[in-house]
């Protein structure tokens, strides 16, 4: 049997950091194994909130994919593509935009925070608006069954779902599959400051090239809690960024879950929890690092690889274009 196609990817708005491994990289490593799996970088959605800067998301391109390769990803198993050069995405874009109302994008529980958040008012730039159905596009041109999203994203599946019941029935059959949101365990990674979201823009996250002194630096500045003001004081977890980080990247559950008994009690030092903390992040991004670097000296073949994956999903995608159209009843030459 065929494996089920999975379609996940990232805005190349910036190199990569912990809690985009922590939240998607890993979990895309274990998909190679299970499904066909398509990575793209969505620079045409980046664009959204970033046109007055298209030198920024061109070249974090090549940059975003050279995060893909060191941490493993294999472009034989693993298709990286460029969105912007599968024009079948923005065809499908079009068609779909007259499936769908003004009032239910700005109904759109994630668009409608994304909007609060930028403060973007009434002056919405449309791209930014019309993403759900951008995003749609995506998903159906592969016809993925599988799309990973955080929790705050998974209304942007269900739109889409929307739209897939809606080309079905104009169809008269199962033209389209609908798509299932696989919500990560581990949830969105704090940034070291303690802020809900790990972001470089906010100078709060771990990239994954990033260097030895800037590990442990980062460690370092680590929110803790702050009532916790001597190693004898009882400290508490919950909130404790360093073992939000351990969580996540301690394969060792056992010492961990001792490590917050102490904590709980009194009698441990931040400075030692946070030492155990640095070691394990030292030794997960050293290697990266290094694979990072050695893939940057040839960039034709990191640029190589874009294009060869940007062909096989254009093959696929244009396929689908070609039949929602033929399903819809336009006319075709």
């Amino acid at each position: 049997m065929a494996k089920p196609i999975i379609l996940t990817g990232d805005r190349p708005t910036g190199p990569l950091h912990l809690g985009h491994y922590a939240g998607s990289l890993r979990s895309r490593l274990a998909f190679q194994d299970t499904h066909q799996q398509f990575l793209l970088l969505a620079d045409m959605q980046a664009l959204t909130d970033n046109a007055h800067d298209t030198g920024k998301v061109r070249n974090n391109v090549v940059e975003v994919a050279l995060d893909y390769l060191a941490v493993g990803i294999d472009p034989e198993r693993s298709s990286i593509c460029l969105q912007s050069q599968l024009p079948a995405l923005a065809e499908l874009s079009m068609l779909y935009l007259n499936l769908v109302t003004v009032a239910r994008l700005e109904r759109n529980p994630t668009i409608k925070d994304e909007i609060r958040a930028r403060g973007f008012g009434r002056d919405i730039p449309a791209g930014f608006l019309c993403y759900p159905v951008a995003q749609a596009a995506d998903i159906t041109a592969f016809r993925a069954t599988v799309v990973p999203v955080g929790e705050d994203q998974a209304p942007l599946i269900e739109q889409t779902n929307e739209i897939v019941r809606r080309v079905n029935a104009l169809a008269g059959h199962a033209l389209l599959p609908e798509a299932q949101a696989i919500i990560p365990r581990a949830g969105r990674l704090p940034g070291v400051d303690g802020r809900a979201k790990m972001s470089k823009s906010a100078g709060n996250a771990i990239a994954l090239s990033a260097s030895s002194d800037d590990i442990t630096a980062a460690v370092r500045a680590m929110f803790t809690d702050p009532d916790h003001l001597r190693v004898a004081d009882p400290g508490k977890v919950e909130g404790n960024v360093v073992f939000t980080y351990l969580d996540a990247f301690d394969d060792d559950h056992a010492a961990v879950a001792d490590l917050k008994a102490r904590y709980r009690r009194g009698g441990l030092g931040d400075s030692t929890v946070k030492r155990r903390l640095e070691d394990i992040l030292q030794a997960l991004i050293a290697p990266i690092r290094a694979r990072r670097a050695e893939l940057a000296r040839n960039r034709d073949h990191v640029i190589d690889v874009i294009r060869r994956g940007t062909l096989r999903a254009r093959e696929i995608t244009e396929r689908t274009r070609d039949e929602v159209m033929q399903g819809l009843g336009l006319f075709r030459l």
